[in-house]
């Protein structure tokens, strides 16, 4: 069922997979209502002392989804604009270079890193299931599961949705959930 937002509800009565799945594609909803219809000055709001804007959340989460489902669960090779960022200059890139980024190219951007997670998580469930380890280590030694990897990206988003709510708010006082 979808919303009247447009978000897929997640299935009261699934498995396990069906159910992070769900809620992982429903926050990756919530996000994408709370940028929608916005303009680069929309993206660029800042509120009150924070640094943050919708678009640099955008561009990071659009990096999350590459650093998790990609980069750590596959062992793959960052895809681009990833792969070329001189970190060690700026470790905050993504939030800080999205200010100079059209809004179709963040959007864009982003739908293509969610894309690539779901091609990535659909290859990780046929070759293993929930319980498979992520190829690449922590410094520790450990490596996450394929379950903590889905939980930790529904925490992610529903930790930015609720800073996406308040920006969103300042700009034109939309709100809800």
């Amino acid at each position: 069922m979808i919303d009247d937002v447009g978000r897929p509800e997640p299935e009261p009565a699934v498995d396990e997979t069906d159910t992070l799945l769900g809620f992982l594609d429903f926050q990756r909803a919530t996000f994408e209502w709370k940028c929608r219809g916005l303009g680069a000055d929309g993206l660029a709001t800042r509120v009150a002392a924070s640094s943050m804007t919708l678009g640099g959340i955008m561009k990071h989460l659009a990096w999350v989804e590459d650093h998790w489902f990609s980069h750590f669960l596959h062992d793959a090779e960052r895809a681009e604009p990833w792969r070329s960022v001189d970190w060690s200059a700026d470790s905050n890139w993504e939030w800080n270079s999205a200010a100079h980024d059209e809004p179709d190219e963040l959007r864009r951007l982003w739908s293509a890193s969610v894309e690539a997670s779901r091609a990535r998580v659909a290859e990780a469930l046929a070759r293993g299931g929930m319980d498979q380890l992520a190829r690449r280590t922590w410094d520790s030694g450990e490596s996450p599961s394929l379950r903590w990897i889905l939980v930790h990206m529904i925490e992610e988003y529903a930790r930015h949705n609720g800073h996406a709510d308040l920006i969103r708010e300042a700009i034109d006082g939309s709100t809800g959930e």
